[in-house]
Formats: structure tokens, sequence, C-alpha cells
């Protein structure tokens, strides 16, 4: 679902609005007189609030910074973070309203634009989210945000030239990366192309061994009938995440395809207890082997 790449990158996107808050503040740094600065003072409350993941404090701080210097041009980058603060805390509309206005005071602010397709890809409002991550990069080409969400968001409409194009960018601008790796894992599992993927999801565990790269590595390794190697990654995932569904599902499948059906039948059981999908599960013991 598409859900699923959003929450992967909750972590990022927490950490960019940190980062443009910290940017704010080294700015100001440079002026001799910002430690009695209280325009100063508030935004470097707020960003260790954030930090904190202190939400209520932070809204507040950054509101009084904007009270404090209402004319302050850094004021459009604090209501995009307030935006996204707020969107943290579950109060959508008021994130939109935030994000509206700085959008209205820098039509042009790319971090103001991707900001609010975050949130309307929370809200569900794909559409709405899918066109600002393509104005993005109708101001700015390269921008790794806009490619990484529009990417996943033509990849699960279907669009797969369009996805292609902006992995590409990913892979070309950022070879190394995690979302390079999450993009392209996704993409080329996908798309049937299993050992393009297999480095790529390799690399997420290196970086992130996360039951879903164990299960997306096991998969790769299945379709292309490496079934050592398949099984190898199952148990080592097993051993860190012992009720994942989707180990069970795989390691079902792989005993299934040895000729181990009564193994695969208790595994495809607990992977229904842990929450697989029955239907899914269920459809290994309707296929050829």
């Amino acid at each position: 679902m598409l859900i699923t790449f959003v929450k992967k990158t909750a972590l990022l996107i927490s950490l960019s609005i940190v980062l443009v808050l910290t940017c704010c503040i080294e700015a100001f740094a440079a002026d001799d007189d910002t430690d009695e600065d209280p325009y100063f003072i508030l935004m470097g409350e707020a960003d260790k609030a954030i930090a904190d993941g202190r939400y209520e404090e932070a809204v507040a701080r950054l509101v009084d910074a904007m009270a404090v210097e209402p004319e302050n041009p850094g004021n459009v980058l604090l209501l995009s973070n307030l935006g996204m603060v707020y969107s943290y805390m579950d109060r959508d509309s008021l994130a939109l309203l935030a994000l509206d206005e700085a959008s209205r005071r820098a039509p042009r602010m790319v971090t103001v634009i991707n900001n609010r397709a975050r949130v309307y890809l929370k809200l569900r409002r794909d559409d709405d989210a899918f066109n600002d991550f393509s104005h993005a990069l109708e101001i700015d080409s390269v921008n790794l945000d806009a490619r990484y969400y529009r990417g996943f968001m033509s990849l699960y409409k279907g669009d797969l030239p369009r996805a292609e194009a902006d992995f590409d960018v990913l892979k070309r601008k950022v070879p190394g990366s995690y979302i390079t790796a999450v993009a392209l894992s996704s993409l080329y599992s996908m798309t049937g192309r299993d050992r393009q993927a297999v480095p790529y999801f390799e690399k997420l565990l290196e970086l992130d061994p996360n039951p879903e790269y164990y299960a997306g590595l096991a998969g790769c390794y299945l379709a292309l009938d490496n079934l050592s190697e398949a099984s190898a990654v199952i148990n080592e995932g097993l051993k860190r995440y012992s009720r994942d569904p989707e180990l069970y599902y795989y390691r079902a499948r792989l005993n299934h395809e040895r000729f181990r059906l009564d193994d695969a039948r208790a595994d495809a059981k607990k992977a229904i207890e842990y929450g697989a999908a029955p239907a899914k599960v269920n459809a290994i013991f309707d296929k050829k082997r």
C-alpha cells in the first residue's frame, strides 16, 4: 500500500524539520547579538522541543517567535515547520492552514511545497500531493524529496516510466543513500527484476535491519529459486522478529517449494495468527510446485 512508503520515511521527515530550524538558527548565529535576541532564543527552544517530541511546546515557541518579529522573512520557514508539527499532532486542518499561508508568502519555496504535499499524502489526498510534488520539481528538477515521493506515487499508480525517471535521479545523485535503496528495492521487486533488487535489500538490511527488508530479500531469493539464500535470510529475520507474519509467510512458501508440506502448513498457520491475510497465505497451497 502507498501508506507503507510514507511510514518508511517518517524519521527522515522529522529530521528535516529539525534541520530546517537548525539552519535558521545557524544563520542568525552569525550576528553577535543573537544570544540576546528573543526571536533567536525562541527558535532554539522550538528546535529542541521538536527534537524531544514536545510538540505542544514547539507550537507555542514557534508562534511566539513569529509574534516577536511578525515581518521577519524567516517566518515562512517557521510557518512551514509549524504546519509539520501540527501534522505530527494529527491536527491536519491547522497544518494545512499554516502551510497554505507559508505558500502564499513564498509560492516558489520548495520546502513549503514538499511539506504540504506530505500532509496531503497523510490525508490520502493523493492528487493534491502528486500535484505539489510535481510543482516542486518544476521549480527544482533535482529535488530529491519530491523525486522520491512522486516516484513512489507513480509506481503505485502504475505509471512505470515516470517512476523509473524519478528514481533514476536518486540513483545518479545519491546512489548509496537509504532513500535510494528503499526506492529501487521496491521498484525492482515490484516489476519482477528481483536480481537487481537484491543488492538494494542487502543495503537496507545494513542500514536498517527491519522485518520488511528481510521479507523483501527473501521474496527475491524465492523468485530466483535461490532457496538456500532465502532460508538463511528468513532464519536470520525470525531470530530478530519471531512474530513477523511476512517472514512466516515466506517460510511457508519456502517449505512448500521443498515439499515439506507439514512444515509449510505450520508456518502458514503462524503467518495468519500473527496478522497475514488468510487468502494470500492459503494461496500458497493452490500453486503448482
